[in-house]
């Protein structure tokens, strides 16, 4: 039976709810866990009363704070420092960190979840739905009729549990498929979800997390989402600007950032054998600074979780792990200690330089390569290192999933040292990497190199490629380009446009390209191709043996654009690739100036990608002029 003090407490809800419906109070309007509409001043409703296992200090709430929100724990004040992974909750505890991340429910929960709550650590329990798939249809019944029911009965088996935070419903379900992230079935869906979510647990908010902010997918949960409290984003290279982003997109709703760290392996290029260059564990550690300084402080953020607390393969065995796989720290995880408490540790993890090769990175079958290594420890601690040579995923972007880990070559490793390796190559063709962690005992340093070993079929066949006149104009007048097309778009594609034709204030001549970015977020680029849209399948482009650089004109319709300019994009796991890869990042000024890529020290026997540029969004819309680009002895 209800004590008659719930009675009462019963009561009165019932009264004010009448009040509200007589006020007509808006009923779309996104609530959080007590009840309150987000964003609609102080709280007017009474909270529903208890389960008698829960304690009331540990209800959570989404409270308005000035312009901004305040996420609450118990009614104080609860700002979100925390990592997402498996490592170990101990340690996550012991450097500062209140909270954890998880991306779905297992076997393991509960266990997790009791870990948690021991250590004094809260948890954002993701629950995963399904990304859409010829597996999945958002349009099958029987698909979305399941997902409901594992979704509901997650909650009910933990909602009560006290390490509870915030639910989070889905994880990037919206990248699949392409697009602009805004399939409304996808949506619907999630927000369906999240009231079902409500009415069983109305103690703690919902979430749902996407992958960065482009394309239409905010707006698409602000209209199809009302019962969504807060917005997870993860981001990497566009850390530094998610929050001015996020309300340019039409951002209202509070957000938390869900993953950040390392620039992701998809926003890398690749070099000249086809691999992406892997930072340091020591490098790494300012990608994490960067983007945590820039969000902290934001009104509507109601924090983080630095990605990833533990070991994963993806990409490499070592670019987003925060651990070692035996469980090591490395650098970043003294950077969030130092970020969370404001106190150092006492014993940093060493550091390292980026490893070198002597000699050619490209080398035939069998062949011996030394790398050299630079390590330090700044309290002199005596240091260990490990080496281990292993094959080369075959996929930089796993979009998150589980990818397989590599073969290791044990017994590769002619002879070892702290400053140096020999490792003998297999004689199988194709890409490898070259690992060293540097160990002081209690923490680690990681950095790696990729190699590549030649196949017979990798080599450049001349009686394919047509011969160029030096100097080749790329790009002069008259318009017309009769080798190189403009025609390969990367990134967020529909966002970019290059004007041929441009009469605005050319360098030279009566016109010169004219390319824009229509959006403040994401990254595009554009390569001027030999065939049209070959991406290395046809035979193709142009031998210019003998060019010594690259030269052209660039200015920015405002200044202070930041573009990534090149010549040479595709890799060697292509049959017809480009025999060089150069790149420059340059900041622009509003007057024209000439710039130039060295390829005195290049192989310019095939260019099939002529020219490129590429950009990260930079917060807002970009405009930039290019003219007279040529190659020149």
């Amino acid at each position: 039976m209800r004590s008659p003090k719930n009675a009462l407490v019963a009561c009165a809800t019932v009264l004010l709810l009448g009040i509200s419906l007589f006020m007509g109070c808006d009923s779309k309007k996104p609530v959080s866990a007590s009840g309150q509409p987000i964003g609609t001043g102080p709280r007017t409703s009474v909270p529903k009363p208890l389960p008698s296992n829960l304690e009331s200090s540990l209800v959570v709430d989404v409270v308005p704070l000035g312009d901004g929100f305040q996420l609450t724990r118990g009614g104080k004040p609860y700002q979100i420092k925390g990592a997402g992974g498996e490592g170990s909750l101990e340690m996550l505890a012991s450097v500062g960190a209140n909270s954890n991340r998880l991306w779905g429910v297992d076997d393991d929960t509960q266990a997790r979840l009791d870990e948690a709550h021991a250590q004094g650590l809260t948890v954002a329990l993701g629950i995963w739905i399904e990304h859409p798939s010829d597996k999945f249809s958002y349009n099958s019944y029987e698909n979305v009729s399941q997902q409901v029911d594992l979704v509901i009965d997650a909650v009910r088996k933990y909602k009560d549990h006290p390490a509870v935070l915030v639910w989070g419903i889905g994880n990037e379900m919206e990248v699949s498929g392409g697009g602009q992230g805004d399939n409304p079935a996808i949506w619907q869906h999630v927000g369906y979800l999240a009231s079902l979510v409500k009415k069983e647990d109305p103690h703690h908010p919902t979430m749902t997390v996407i992958a960065e902010v482009g394309g239409r997918k905010v707006k698409a949960i602000n209209k199809f989402c009302p019962d969504i409290d807060i917005v997870g984003i993860n981001s990497y290279g566009g850390a530094r600007t998610v929050g001015e982003r996020y309300r340019q997109t039409g951002g209202t709703k509070p957000f938390i950032v869900t993953e950040f760290g390392p620039i992701g392996t998809w926003e890398v290029n690749k070099n000249d054998i086809g691999a992406i260059l892997e930072p340091t564990s020591t490098e790494k550690v300012k990608f994490y600074r960067d983007a945590y300084e820039s969000f902290t402080n934001d009104s509507m953020c109601l924090g983080s979780y630095a990605f990833l607390w533990g070991h994963k393969q993806e990409g490499t065995e070592t670019w987003f792990g925060m651990l070692t796989p035996d469980g090591k720290k490395t650098a970043a995880v003294d950077l969030m200690q130092e970020l969370w408490t404001g106190n150092k540790p006492d014993n940093p993890c060493p550091e390292v330089k980026p490893l070198e090769i002597n000699g050619d990175k490209n080398v035939d079958p069998g062949a011996e390569v030394r790398v050299q290594l630079v390590a330090s420890d700044s309290d002199g601690s005596p240091l260990n290192v490990s080496w281990k040579l292993m094959q080369e995923a075959d996929s930089y972007v796993t979009g998150g999933f589980k990818q397989e880990t590599p073969p290791t070559f044990e017994d590769s490793l002619v002879k070892g040292s702290i400053d140096s390796a020999v490792f003998k190559l297999p004689e199988q063709s194709g890409l490898y990497r070259i690992y060293a962690t540097v160990d002081d005992g209690a923490g680690a340093a990681i950095a790696n190199i990729p190699v590549r070993v030649k196949s017979p079929e990798a080599e450049v066949d001349l009686s394919e490629v047509k011969k160029g006149k030096l100097p080749y104009a790329l790009y002069e007048e008259p318009v017309d380009i009769a080798d190189f097309v403009p025609s390969g778009f990367m990134g967020t594609a529909s966002a970019l446009t290059v004007e041929q034709a441009s009469k605005d204030k050319p360098h030279s001549g009566d016109h010169c390209l004219e390319c824009s970015y229509s959006i403040p977020g994401n990254w595009g680029g554009v390569v001027w191709q030999s065939p049209e849209n070959d991406w290395g399948d046809k035979p193709g482009g142009l031998n210019l043996e003998g060019a010594k650089r690259f030269s052209f004109w660039a200015r920015g319709d405002k200044g202070a654009e930041v573009i990534k300019f090149g010549v040479g994009l595709i890799g060697r796991e292509k049959p017809f690739f480009d025999t060089v890869k150069k790149e420059i990042e340059v900041t622009l000024t509003s007057e024209w100036k000439q710039y130039e890529i060295d390829l005195s020290d290049s192989d310019c026997r095939r260019i099939k990608s002529g020219f490129y540029f590429s950009l990260a969004g930079q917060g807002k819309a970009l405009k930039f002029f290019l003219d007279d680009l040529k190659y020149e002895e």
